[in-house]
């Protein structure tokens, strides 16, 4: 809309969601420095969670993110927004105090998701949930893509935690998976909290019961499996070292068990404790990683939808 072009509407954007380190942000700067654009000093940076950011440029302000951010949108804008996200793509709304432009980005699934997902489901895990900050259409489209049933969308981080609270009062226990700032909150009310290491902001490493060092998917599965192992050496351990002692206690009671003997019960017991969580080592072998080709998080600007 206006007088921008396509590569204007870029730069602009791109200088906004410099000092943001949301996914979708990444992607832009990451799109606006493939194609060497140049892009103004942004000052006075605001992130609303869940809705987007706004930016002073040139003493300009200017807001990035949902349509919710603009007094009014055009119809044309708004049908060509239903148009995108009805392909799967997440599209977010340019401009000061009008809209500017619109730009496109979207999902790609990394090869593995599909397995992943597969694999969790053979865990004994049957519900697996995506929860979004996205459109309805895009988030279906993408947990069609994904294998996924359950799909909540449209989220705040307010409503993620709701969401969050709500499983687990129905399953009495529940995993988040995730990475962002708008994912932190609903990482710390979940049963257990998992982030990615690499492209994890700062907030939901810290947030997390669990920081995964790598971004290869096939982590998860394998952390959860190896955690349900670790839990019943535990068990194992617990049971067994407290059955020497009894026995140990009883038989000095008794005096069937003489001191050198009840010393090489005791420390024997130890030294087989410490073997049997040594198995964990040689049980379990992680997947071996897979690089990411999009390092933006999964998100990759859709060039030809950057509409001025």
């Amino acid at each position: 809309t206006g007088s921008m072009s396509h590569d204007e509407v870029l730069a602009m954007a791109a200088a906004v969601e410099t000092l943001s380190e949301h996914p979708l942000a990444r992607a832009i700067v990451q799109e606006a420095r493939a194609r060497s654009l140049d892009a103004p000093v942004a000052r006075n940076f605001q992130a609303i969670p869940g809705r987007g950011a706004h930016a002073d440029l040139a003493g300009v302000r200017w807001s990035i993110g949902g349509p919710s951010l603009f007094d009014a949108v055009p119809d044309a804008v708004a049908t060509e927004r239903r148009r995108l996200e009805a392909e799967g793509k997440t599209v977010v709304v340019f401009g000061d105090r009008e809209v500017r432009g619109i730009i496109a980005l979207r999902d790609v699934l990394r090869p593995d998701v599909r397995e992943t997902i597969s694999a969790i489901r053979r865990l004994g895990i049957e519900h697996v949930i995506l929860l979004t900050g996205d459109s309805r259409v895009t988030a279906e489209a993408i947990a069609r893509q994904a294998g996924i049933e359950e799909v909540q969308a449209e989220l705040l981080p307010g409503d993620k935690v709701r969401v969050i609270n709500e499983l687990v009062a129905r399953y009495g226990a529940v995993a988040m998976v995730g990475d962002g700032v708008n994912d932190a909150p609903a990482l710390a009310a979940a049963t257990v909290g998992i982030a990615m290491g690499i492209t994890g902001t700062d907030v939901a490493l810290e947030t997390a019961d669990v920081v995964l060092t790598s971004d290869d998917l096939a982590k998860i599965p394998y952390a959860i499996d190896l955690g349900r192992r670790a839990l019943g050496v535990i068990k194992q351990n617990v049971v067994f070292a407290l059955g020497v002692i009894i026995v140990l206690v009883a038989s000095d009671l008794l005096r069937m068990i003489t001191l050198p003997w009840g010393v090489v019960g005791h420390e024997g017991s130890t030294l087989l404790v410490t073997l049997n969580g040594l198995r964990l080592l040689q049980r379990l072998r992680p997947a071996s990683p897979r690089p990411d080709p999009h390092p933006t998080g999964g998100q990759r600007v859709v060039a030809p939808e950057a509409q001025a």
